[in-house]
C-alpha cells in the first residue's frame, strides 16, 4: 500500500521540537515501532513523525484502518481528541485544539439548524431527503460547547482559554514563538497581542525584556482612571467633566455591548428551538397522515 501524507493533516498539530524528534528517533532505532500508524484509506492520519523516521531507517511498522471517519472534519475531531490527552502537548496547543473543536462543532450546528429550518418551512420533502442524503449531516447532533467546557477538555482555566484565543487570533508569529520558547508567559503574550502587529514584531526583535516592557505599557494604559488625582503639590483634584463623561461612556458602552451579545445569543438559541419544534410538528403530522391513510386502506 502506498501511504499518502496529507500536508494539511501533517501540519494540523504543532511539530515536535528538535530534541523531541531526536528522542523519538533514538527510541524507534532501539525498540522499533510498537504503535501502529492510523490510516483512513491510504491517507496517514496519525504517526507522521514515526512514519518519516521509519521510512528513513527502514524500520518495519504496522498500520490500522479507522473506518469511522465520514469526512475530513471527523478526522480533525479525532486528531484533536487524541492530542488533548497527550501530556507532551503544551497549554497553548491544547487551547488551540479546543478552539478548533469548538469551531467545527459550531459549523455543524449551523448545518443542522439550516436543515431543520428547511424542514419546518416544508422545503424538504421525502423525495428531496432521499435524493440529497449525501449532503445531510452524517454525524450525531453537535453539542454547543461553552468556554468552561473547552477549558475542562483542554485541562485549562476559562481565563487561559480566553488568552489563548486572543493570541491565536491576533498575535504576531514572532510573539507566539517567544511564548513557546519561554521568553514570555501566556498572560504577557495575550497582552502584547493587543498591540498593532508592527509594534508586536518590534518588541519581539528587542528580545525578552522588550516584550515584558511592552506588556507592562499595555497593562498600565488599561488601568482605570482614579476618581481623583494628585497634583505636584500633593493636593487632590477631581476629574474634569469631560474626563468623567468619557469614563462613564466607556463603562456604559462595555455593559451595553455585553448585554447586546447576551440578547443576540439567547435570540439565536430561541430561534433554533422554534425551528426544531416546527420540524418535529411537521414530522408528526406526516406520520399521522400516513397512519390514517393506512387505516383507510385497511
Amino acid at each position: 500500500m502506498d501511504i499518502i501524507v496529507n500536508e494539511e493533516l501533517k501540519a494540523y498539530i504543532d511539530p515536535l521540537t528538535a530534541d523531541e524528534h531526536a528522542a523519538l528517533e533514538r527510541s524507534l532505532l532501539a525498540e522499533g515501532c510498537r504503535d501502529a500508524l492510523v490510516l483512513w484509506g491510504n491517507v496517514l492520519i496519525d504517526g507522521h513523525n514515526r512514519y518519516g523516521i521509519c521510512s528513513k531507517h527502514g524500520i518495519p511498522f504496522n498500520t490500522v484502518q479507522n473506518t469511522r471517519f465520514k469526512s475530513m472534519d471527523d478526522v480533525h475531531l479525532w486528531m484533536i481528541e487524541q492530542h488533548l490527552g497527550r501530556r507532551s502537548v503544551s497549554d497553548y496547543q491544547r487551547g488551540v485544539l479546543a478552539l478548533r473543536k469548538r469551531d467545527i462543532l459550531a459549523a455543524r450546528r449551523r448545518t443542522e439548524q439550516e436543515q431543520l429550518q428547511r424542514e419546518s418551512e416544508g422545503e424538504s420533502t421525502a423525495a428531496d431527503t432521499a435524493a440529497d442524503a449525501a449532503d445531510l449531516p452524517p454525524w450525531e447532533p453537535a453539542p454547543k460547547l461553552s468556554k468552561a467546557d473547552l477549558a475542562r477538555e483542554a485541562k485549562l482555566s476559562p481565563s487561559q482559554v480566553t488568552m489563548i484565543e486572543k493570541i491565536h487570533d491576533h498575535a504576531a508569529v514572532e510573539v507566539i514563538e517567544a511564548m513557546r520558547s519561554g521568553a514570555i508567559s501566556l498572560s504577557a503574550a495575550a497582552t502584547v497581542a493587543s498591540l498593532p502587529e508592527d509594534e508586536q514584531r518590534a518588541a519581539a526583535r528587542g528580545g525578552k525584556e522588550e516584550l515584558k516592557q511592552a506588556a507592562k505599557r499595555v497593562r498600565d494604559a488599561r488601568r482605570k482612571p482614579k476618581a481623583a488625582r494628585d497634583d505636584d503639590a500633593g493636593q487632590t483634584q477631581p476629574l474634569g467633566s469631560a474626563e468623567a463623561a468619557g469614563l462613564e461612556e466607556t463603562v456604559d458602552s462595555a455593559e451595553v455591548q455585553a448585554l447586546r451579545q447576551r440578547v443576540a445569543s439567547l435570540t439565536a438559541e430561541n430561534q433554533a428551538l422554534r425551528m426544531e419544534l416546527d420540524a418535529l410538528r411537521a414530522r408528526f403530522a406526516s406520520a399521522a397522515d400516513s397512519t390514517q391513510d393506512a387505516a383507510t386502506e385497511a
